[in-house]
């Protein structure tokens, strides 16, 4: 069979799968359930087109990284054929443990567990069928080879994963804010001690790769609108798991029901295999298909939430710089209680508060170092002359509530 395909990607245009191995990883449905989840969660109920898939994004990430090796090799960098596969490999992997609608619901069907833990998880059990072809690939992705940098091309603050996401975020959204010169910025690209490093010349180019993503959080990520949508997808999943431990029969494939009825924590999760295997058959078609069966329940919490969110009658959601205060929260609980003649328990599916932060740039922790042309190596905080630079490092904070709109402005 001929393995030896290529892709036509809308961002990058004909991506080439390089080897059999990689071919066959792509085709294992744990990569191919990837297909089946968005990349930006409920982002498309304000920028319709970003109807992406994580599947597009770790081969847009996978092609990203066969440039970046091939510009480390015209450097005089050694990379064996064996390292390049397990490379290839980690950077198609690093989020085969996400869930359906990604982010959103991470921690609500199983409490406790990242998709950096299912991740791993999955990983081991690919190892396993593919013989231990993985376990260098293994070993990359968790930061134990020698040779850092190749950990440092697929999780750092100048990794091919954040590359790629920020410019097919942008293209799918219509966001150009989060456009960056990708190419630019992986031809800069070199290896000092064993790690990534960039030359001076792609400062420029690093800098707003930085802006952008500063940008794309509170344009598009932490857009008031996507994380109110986000909280409701959230509050729908928490009010169905609710009622059905409690008895009560509702709609549900198998793979989410077994979510739904059972009390799945970091600890069983691990104890148990069956969860894991059940987790593997969820995505976002799981998801969906309930909440259009639950618009019908006789619950009317979860009825109404589901008739919104299926409507795109959102929850009104402000943000600010400071906190909101007991009393305007409970003015607002005290409005939805009576407008939707709620229990004091039901309340909480309905009204929410979050804090949410973002910094674009991490000083502490894999800073970006700059080679300069003596062979010296700086923070790119002192070898830029961008004086925004260190701004971007500061942690930004804001709080949010979210509240149904039948209720009128009542913080205004």
């Amino acid at each position: 069979m001929n393995k030896k395909k290529i892709i036509n990607d809308p961002v990058y245009g004909f991506v080439s799968i390089p080897s059999a191995f990689i071919f066959d990883l792509i085709q294992h449905p744990f990569l191919q359930r990837l297909r089946f989840i968005k990349q930006v969660s409920m982002t498309h109920l304000v920028y319709p087109g970003a109807l992406h898939t994580r599947f597009q994004h770790v081969i847009g990430a996978m092609h990203l990284t066969c440039l970046a090796i091939d510009t480390l090799r015209s450097k005089e960098v050694f990379i064996t054929a064996e390292e390049e596969e397990a490379v290839l490999a980690a950077i198609l992997l690093h989020d085969i443990g996400h869930g359906p609608f990604s982010h959103s619901l991470e921690h609500t069907l199983i409490e406790g567990v990242s998709h950096e833990m299912i991740s791993s998880l999955l990983m081991d059990k690919l190892n396993s069928a593919f013989g231990g072809r993985l376990t260098l690939a293994i070993t990359i992705f968790n930061d134990h080879y020698p040779r850092k940098f190749f950990h440092q091309l697929i999780s750092s603050q100048l990794d091919t994963d954040r590359m790629d996401y920020l410019n097919r975020d942008s293209f799918f959204t219509g966001v150009s804010e989060g456009v960056i010169s990708f190419d630019r910025i992986i031809k800069m690209l070199n290896v000092h001690d064993d790690e990534l490093v960039l030359e001076a010349k792609g400062i420029y180019s690093v800098e707003k790769f930085l802006i952008a993503r500063r940008l794309m959080y509170w344009q598009v990520y932490l857009h008031k609108t996507v994380i109110g949508a986000e909280q409701m997808l959230i509050k729908i999943l928490y009010r169905a798991k609710e009622l059905s431990m409690q008895g009560k029969e509702l709609f549900a494939t198998k793979a989410l029901r077994h979510f739904l009825i059972n009390k799945i924590d970091v600890h069983n999760f691990l104890d148990t295999p069956d969860h894991l295997a059940w987790f593997t058959r969820l995505d976002d078609t799981d998801i969906m298909s309930a909440i259009k069966d639950w618009v019908y329940a006789e619950d009317k919490v979860l009825s109404t939430l589901c008739q919104k969110l299926m409507n795109r009658d959102l929850l009104r959601t402000e943000i600010r710089n400071t906190a909101f205060s007991t009393e305007e929260l409970e003015d607002v609980r005290k409005r939805v209680k009576v407008h939707f003649d709620l229990s004091d328990d039901e309340i909480d599916y309905f009204v929410y508060t979050q804090t949410i932060q973002n910094s674009a740039y991490d000083t502490k922790n894999n800073n970006i170092k700059v080679l300069n042309k003596f062979g010296g190596i700086q923070d790119i905080t002192e070898a830029s002359d961008l004086s925004n630079l260190e701004a971007l490092a500061k942690r930004v904070v804001k709080y949010a509530i979210s509240y149904p709109k039948e209720v009128g402005f009542p913080l205004r």
